[in-house]
């Protein structure tokens, strides 16, 4: 496969480096905008809901009945099996109303049916667990930082934490904006995008620790751009290959792996931009500032 190489490019991306974070604080106010005004759409995981244990006439297919529902407006809906003619569906609404055309649209498209139980459930992701999550993302951002200051600079960990933070707020926004849900596959997605920014983050952090002794001669400006002009191919490269992937996932993939290569898609675009425009120009910006010995 051919790859993409930037080698011989000079692209000056420090000159916009405060527009690049203008327009990041314009999007993370906006993010919070969009989470104060709208909120987030939760799924069923978070909000709890109704349980209906059917058993089928006929063997069942799970990615059939996805679909049946995804004609209601219910392809969110949790959709488990246990045997091949019992299956168990979980959905957020508890409207008798909404029940009774689950059924009718169930029983019309794979046949007769038997609704065995009905049970109004609380949600998987309850308040203990989300106070866990919330500690287990806080111990990880404050390993980071360790991390960073001890093989780099504390400048360094600061500013790839901002960096993460400022992907996270931008994602949640765009999911507030569009009213996608936010699921158990969500929360996987959005680690899954914080440890792919935190990476490309360190990449070009890394190369500008390795240019520091070019610094009195070129200045702080002049070293991040070059830094970042040398690890470019490698950037590009692998957000390509791993967006294609997401692509076909987003596209091909049905209503519940599209909205998990919905998030992927959004944070590898926001991801790639932070490393670039948000680590490393402030890294720039701070220095300019109040300049560092290395």
């Amino acid at each position: 496969m051919t790859t993409f190489d930037a080698s011989k490019f000079n692209l000056p991306f420090m000159k916009y480096r405060k527009v690049a974070v203008c327009t990041s604080v314009a999007l993370v106010l906006a993010s919070f905008v969009m989470l104060a005004v709208k909120g987030l759409n939760y799924s069923v995981d978070f909000t709890g809901g109704v349980a209906m244990q059917i058993e089928f006439e006929n063997p069942a297919d799970v990615g059939e009945i996805r679909a049946t529902l995804a004609e209601i407006g219910q392809g969110q809906a949790t959709i488990q099996t246990y045997d091949e003619k019992n299956v168990l569906v979980r959905y957020q609404d508890s409207d008798d109303s909404l029940r009774r055309q689950i059924l009718a649209s169930l029983e019309e498209n794979h046949g007769a049916l038997t609704v065995e139980q009905v049970d109004n459930v609380g949600p998987v992701v309850g308040g203990e667990l989300r106070k866990q999550a919330f500690i287990a993302v806080a111990v990880s951002i404050a390993a980071i930082l360790i991390y960073m200051a001890v093989r780099f600079q504390t400048r360094f960990g600061i500013v790839a934490v901002l960096s993460l933070v400022h992907d996270t707020i931008v994602m949640l926004g765009v999911y507030s904006l569009t009213g996608r849900e936010i699921s158990t596959s969500f929360i996987a997605a959005i680690l899954t995008v914080i440890g792919y920014s935190l990476n490309d983050s360190i990449v070009v952090l890394d190369r500008i620790r390795e240019n520091w002794s070019q610094l009195r001669s070129i200045g702080i400006l002049q070293l991040v751009n070059r830094s970042i002009n040398q690890t470019l191919s490698r950037t590009i490269n692998t957000s390509l290959t791993t967006l294609l992937p997401v692509l076909a996932m987003f596209f091909f993939g049905g209503e519940v792996i599209s909205n998990l290569a919905f998030a992927f898609l959004i944070g590898i675009a926001v991801g790639t931009y932070s490393s670039i425009y948000i680590a490393s120009a402030l890294l720039a910006e701070w220095f300019l500032r109040k300049p560092l010995k290395r």
